[in-house]
C-alpha cells in the first residue's frame, strides 16, 4: 500500500514526478516519460502554464479547431473550439454554412446581472434584522467603495443589496442578496471581495445594536460567495426562414421542420431526452467558453439549473412554425469574462479573441450561445434525417484507427472503404484483419 506523502507540495517538479512513478507505478520509467513528453519545450512558456494551478506535473492537450462561416447580426466569424469529442467541431461548421444561406444568426443580450449573497443564521425576531438593515444600507454600501472604484470607472459595481427571509426555505435562514454588473470582466474575484466586506461589516455593527443585545440574539454570516446561478445574465440567439428554404438532402422543407419541431417538443416534454439534448448544446458552448479561458464549469452549473427553474428539467431549445416561418431559438444564461484570468495569460486564449476580433463580455456571451444553438442545430437536423451515429462515427473513425495503432497508409485505405459503410470498431477491426 502507498504511504502518505508529506510536504508534496513544496517538491520540486521533478520530485513530484520521481514520487509518483515510485509510488504508483514500479518506477517504470515510462509514466515518467509520458509526463514530461507534454512538457512544452519553451521552458518560459511552460512556466506560464506550471504557474496557472498548484503541484502541476505535465499539460493535458485538447484540440483546438476552429468552426468557420458563421453569419452573426451581420458579420461573419470563425469560432475557436477546445474540445477532445469527435464531429462537434464539424457539425458546428456545417450549421454554420447551412444557416450563413438563410440569412445567417441573430442574437441580442437580454440582461447582464450578475448575483452574490451573504448568508445568514438569525433566529429573533425578524422586524428587529429588518430594522437593522435598512438603518445599515448606507454603510454597507459604502464599505466597499475601495474595493469597486476600479469597477465603477468601467461602468459596473454593485446595484443594490435586499434583504431576503428564507425561513420558508430553512429555519432562521436570511440572505443579503446582492446584484452586480461586472462589465467585460467575469466578475467572480470582485463580487467575492465585496460580499466579503459587506458581510464583515454587517456582522460587525449588528455586535452594536441594540435590539440585539436585548434580545441577546445576533445575526451570524454563515458564509459569502457570488452564485453561479445568473438568470438575469441572459442572452438569445435564433435562427429563422420560410419553411420550404430548409428543404435538403432530399427531404422536403415542410416534413424536416415539422420532425425538427416534434424533436423539440419531445425534449421539452421529456427529461431523459432534454438531459441529452442539452448535452449536445453544452458541447458547443463548453468548447468555446474553455477556448476563450473561461470557466466551463460555472457555465454548465448555470445553464442546468437554469433548464430546471419551472422546477422540471427541460429543453434548453425551442422551435416553431407559424404562417411558414420555422423558428428555432435558445435563451441561456452565460456569465463570461473577456478580461481577467486567462484571458490575459494563455497565448491560445489571446489568440481565441484576436480571432473573435476582440469581443466585449456581452458579444462573447452572443457568439458563445450562437455556438450552442448551432450544435444543436445540427444533432437534431442527424436525429430527424440520417440518424446521429453516421456522421458522428465517421468522424470517430480516425481515433478507432489509431486505437489500433493502423499505420498511415491503413487510414487511407480506410477512409475510402467506409465512405459508404458503417463505422464501428468490430468493422474497423475486421477491415485491418487483427
Amino acid at each position: 500500500m502507498t504511504k502518505a506523502v508529506s510536504g508534496f507540495s513544496k517538491k520540486t517538479k521533478d520530485e513530484k514526478i520521481q514520487w509518483l512513478a515510485d509510488s504508483y507505478f514500479a518506477s517504470n520509467s515510462s509514466a515518467v516519460n509520458t509526463l514530461k513528453t507534454y512538457w512544452n519545450s519553451d521552458a518560459k512558456l511552460q512556466q506560464l502554464h506550471d504557474d496557472f494551478i498548484e503541484n502541476t506535473v505535465s499539460n493535458f492537450y485538447l484540440p483546438f479547431g476552429v468552426a468557420p462561416n458563421f453569419l452573426i447580426n451581420g458579420n461573419i466569424y470563425a469560432i475557436p473550439m477546445v474540445i477532445e469529442e469527435s464531429s462537434v467541431v464539424a457539425a458546428a461548421g456545417n450549421a454554420a454554412k447551412f444557416w450563413m444561406e438563410r440569412g445567417g444568426f441573430k442574437t441580442r443580450i437580454i440582461s447582464t446581472i450578475k448575483t452574490g449573497q451573504v448568508h445568514l443564521n438569525y433566529f429573533g425576531e425578524s422586524c428587529y434584522l429588518t430594522s437593522f438593515f435598512n438603518e445599515l444600507k448606507p454603510n454597507l454600501l459604502q464599505s466597499i467603495a475601495t474595493i469597486e472604484a476600479g469597477m465603477k470607472k468601467r461602468g459596473g459595481g454593485l446595484i443594490d443589496v435586499e434583504l431576503l427571509d428564507s425561513t420558508n426555505k430553512l429555519e432562521g435562514y436570511f440572505q443579503l442578496h446582492c446584484t452586480f454588473e461586472t462589465k467585460d470582466a467575469m466578475g467572480a474575484n470582485f463580487i467575492n471581495s465585496c460580499l466579503e466586506q459587506i458581510a464583515k461589516t454587517f456582522e460587525a455593527e449588528a455586535q452594536k445594536y441594540e435590539a440585539f443585545e436585548v434580545e441577546n440574539t445576533f445575526p451570524e454570516v454563515v458564509m459569502s460567495i457570488l452564485s453561479n446561478y445568473v438568470p438575469e445574465c441572459l442572452v438569445r440567439a435564433e435562427v429563422q426562414c420560410e419553411v420550404h428554404q430548409l428543404s435538403n438532402n432530399g427531404v422536403d422543407g415542410k416534413t424536416f421542420a415539422e420532425k425538427f419541431v416534434r424533436a423539440v417538443q419531445i425534449a421539452e416534454a421529456e427529461t431523459r431526452r432534454a438531459v441529452t439534448h442539452n448535452k449536445g448544446i453544452m458541447n458547443g458552448i463548453d468548447a468555446v467558453v474553455i477556448a476563450t479561458g473561461n470557466d466551463f464549469r460555472a457555465v454548465e452549473a448555470g445553464v442546468h439549473a437554469f433548464a430546471a427553474k419551472t422546477g422540471k428539467y427541460t429543453s434548453l431549445t425551442h422551435a416553431k412554425i407559424e404562417d411558414g416561418v420555422f423558428t428555432f431559438w435558445i435563451e441561456i444564461p452565460l456569465a463570461l469574462g473577456t478580461v481577467g484570468g486567462l484571458t490575459n495569460l494563455h497565448p491560445l486564449v489571446r489568440f481565441a479573441f484576436d480571432l473573435l476580433q476582440r469581443p466585449n463580455a456581452k458579444e462573447l456571451m452572443q457568439l458563445v450561445a450562437v455556438a450552442g444553438l448551432a450544435q444543436n442545430f445540427a444533432a437534431l437536423r442527424s436525429l430527424v434525417t440520417t440518424g446521429i451515429q453516421k456522421g458522428h462515427m465517421k468522424m470517430h473513425l480516425m481515433n478507432i484507427l489509431n486505437s489500433f495503432n493502423a499505420s498511415e497508409k491503413q487510414k487511407q485505405h480506410a477512409v475510402s472503404f467506409f465512405k459508404d459503410k458503417t463505422v464501428s470498431v468490430t468493422a474497423v477491426k475486421d477491415f485491418l484483419n487483427l
